[in-house]
């Protein structure tokens, strides 16, 4: 933020009518407790009442909030032997990224300011204690239960909305994003002038107007950064492809790590990923000769489904891992249903990044990506995919071809729970025949089918659709949850 702007945004907060529970007011420094105490409160404060940041400015008087300049020197002020602001950072829990700034107002008057952003997940504590601002008083956070009650529902505000980059200009927004991306994937004119971009990106939540310019969100900036690097935390979530030369990690063969958001790379990404991914000589009976080992429409559904569905609170990134046998996606969080359900509920903790996403037609709509994946995972005569969730990571897996007879009583019955889902949401019944069809099983050996079917009875991934009839060869079965 340059010195026009800082004026700006000073010349606004003091427009207050009175300090408030994210706004405070001080002429000198008093001591280095007491501003801790106010970046707790303050951060807190702002959380509150849905503000991005809270604010305590040095060189204002208290009442009049005129501006008369002070000598702290908030930069370079120190506690003991460390600088001041190295010294309060280490005792605020969580860690929030505050920002010191110094200027001058004008010849005479000298301005110190902390920048607090508001707290995301929890209460801001500062030396084990949390406070809040009560008017114009700091008090203990824990003797106002229902202010602390406000902070911790507010944690569950979108990721998507959240501020990624701030006082910014519409010149800064077009040089950072890839504005005629957006547009040429949403198939609609490009706007004539920079006025006309950023009206529109306000519109679909990527950028929204604050009190010193522009803020790109994290919702515009994971989507259409021209580089992801340029946005500190979101370069931590760029998307990973690693290709290994056999069934394990020990050896590396390429690696490749995205920088580009994620609608500005996503075809790009897709292309490169099923480049890397070998034919399958074992379906030529069936498909082309050159398809590749797994369906393309289901590499390109599994990507965005890790995009979008993954917890960007949580520590890691999308990765893509290539073996010779498989090809594993994952994403970091825990999954908001049982993966047993996948392909037949929807829930996204995501779901302004789901939407827009699926406008610009990188995924199915909702509810109808899984089924596709196994629909073309079972047209290729592949395994069962596999789903596992492990430390707040969630994996799906897609292996390569091998036959019926060397798949293992468990994956035996995951493929045949997964064609009863597929079959059910397709508003139909898995029968002997059918499952004989996914497993290309002559009709003479209707016996193997039966097997596979009293084993996933016997283990409850299915049930019969009409326990009480007495036919088999008509019997017809649906998913456990159905």
């Amino acid at each position: 933020m340059n010195t026009s702007q800082l004026k700006a945004l000073l010349n606004e907060l003091v427009k207050q009518p009175n300090e408030s529970e994210w706004v405070e007011f001080k002429h000198n420094f008093h001591s280095p407790q007491e501003i801790g105490e106010r970046l707790s409160a303050l951060s807190n404060g702002a959380c509150i009442h849905g503000q991005e940041y809270g604010y305590l400015i040095f060189g204002i008087e208290d009442n009049t909030h005129k501006i008369i300049g002070t000598n702290f020197k908030a930069k370079s002020h120190k506690k003991g032997k460390e600088e001041l602001e190295h010294w309060l950072a280490q005792r605020l829990d969580p860690r929030i990224d505050f920002e010191v700034v110094e200027f001058a107002y004008d010849a005479d008057k000298h301005i110190s300011l902390y920048i607090i952003p508001a707290t995301k997940e929890r209460p801001v504590h500062f030396m084990q204690q949390a406070f809040i601002r009560v008017g114009s008083i700091t008090r203990k956070l824990e003797d106002f239960p229902d202010k602390e009650a406000k902070i911790w529902r507010k944690r569950k505000i979108s990721f998507e909305k959240d501020i990624a980059k701030d006082n910014l200009s519409n010149a800064d927004v077009v040089s950072l994003l890839s504005t005629e991306t957006y547009f040429d994937l949403m198939k609609i004119p490009f706007p004539k002038d920079q006025n006309g971009i950023i009206n529109r990106f306000i519109e679909e939540k990527l950028v929204k107007k604050t009190k010193t310019g522009i803020a790109i969100t994290n919702l515009g900036a994971i989507l259409f950064a021209k580089n992801l690097n340029d946005f500190d935390l979101l370069s931590r979530k760029s998307i990973r492809v690693i290709k290994y030369k056999g069934k394990n990690k020990v050896e590396t063969e390429r690696e490749q790590i995205g920088v580009k958001g994620y609608a500005l790379g996503f075809f790009g990404l897709v292309n490169w990923v099923n480049g890397q991914l070998p034919a399958n000589e074992e379906i030529g009976k069936v498909l082309r000769e050159d398809s590749r080992m797994y369906p393309e429409i289901a590499i390109r559904e599994l990507i965005a489904n890790a995009l979008i569905h993954q917890d960007f609170l949580v520590k890691g990134f999308p990765m893509i891992e290539i073996f010779s046998d498989r090809i594993e996606i994952s994403n970091p969080g825990d999954p908001l249903i049982t993966p047993d359900r996948f392909i037949d509920s929807y829930i996204s903790r995501n779901e302004i990044l789901a939407d827009i996403m699926r406008r610009m037609r990188f995924c199915e709509e909702k509810g109808s990506g899984l089924d596709k994946v196994i629909f073309y995972n079972e047209l290729y005569q592949l395994p069962p995919i596999q789903v596992k969730v492990q430390e707040h990571r969630t994996t799906v897996t897609l292996f390569s071809y091998r036959g019926l007879k060397k798949l293992d009583k468990k994956e035996r019955v995951r493929a045949c729970y997964q064609h009863a889902c597929l079959k059910y949401v397709s508003n139909e019944k898995m029968s002997n025949e059918s499952l004989r069809d996914r497993f290309k099983i002559k009709s003479h050996n209707y016996s193997i089918a039966s097997r596979i079917i009293k084993e996933a009875l016997e283990t409850n991934a299915i049930k019969e659709d009409n326990p009480e009839s007495n036919s088999r060869k008509y019997a017809s079965y649906i998913p456990f949850w159905a």
